[in-house]
């Protein structure tokens, strides 16, 4: 169940804010899918291209786990943050960062912050799109979906 239509922002949000609570919203729910209409076309296409290569990969290696064996990497960790707050937005000329704070009420020690990399569209400039998210250890998501396939095993 969704805990947010998709059409709620309209035609996507019109705020670096509200893209960040629609985020959180997602992650929080694990339902992901939420965010299919605020990604850029690039960010779009190089989750398309990693998805492909992780079928691949998984289809002719069946007993070993893939490359995003654990999913994609929408945040530095894959544990399940029990907390998610938007936090600072920065504005450079062209992107948007926009910080999401991952909590953990039973470690707080363990909380930390990812960046949501925005964009406006291309299509309507007074929308924002998610263009990539900066993890911890200086990754980012495409980063991370370009390095996951270049040690891909050998028949």
């Amino acid at each position: 169940m969704s805990l947010i239509a998709p059409a709620a922002f309209g035609a996507g949000p019109t705020t670096p804010e509200q893209l960040g609570e629609l985020f959180c919203k997602a992650s929080l729910s694990d339902e992901m899918a939420l965010l299919d209409s605020t990604r850029t076309p690039m960010l779009a296409l190089a989750i398309a291209e990693a998805e492909a290569k992780n079928a691949q990969i998984q289809a002719s290696f069946p007993d070993e786990k893939p490359p995003l064996g654990d999913g994609l990497p929408w945040r530095s960790w894959q544990d399940f943050a029990d907390g998610c707050a938007v936090g600072n937005t920065y504005w450079s000329a062209d992107r948007v960062f926009v910080e999401v704070n991952y909590s953990f009420a039973e470690a707080p020690d363990a909380n930390y912050t990812d960046q949501l990399v925005l964009t406006r569209s291309v299509e309507n400039q007074d929308i924002f799109q998610l263009d990539d998210i900066a993890l911890s250890a200086g990754m980012t998501m495409r980063s991370f979906l370009a390095s996951a396939f270049a040690l891909e095993p050998k028949k």
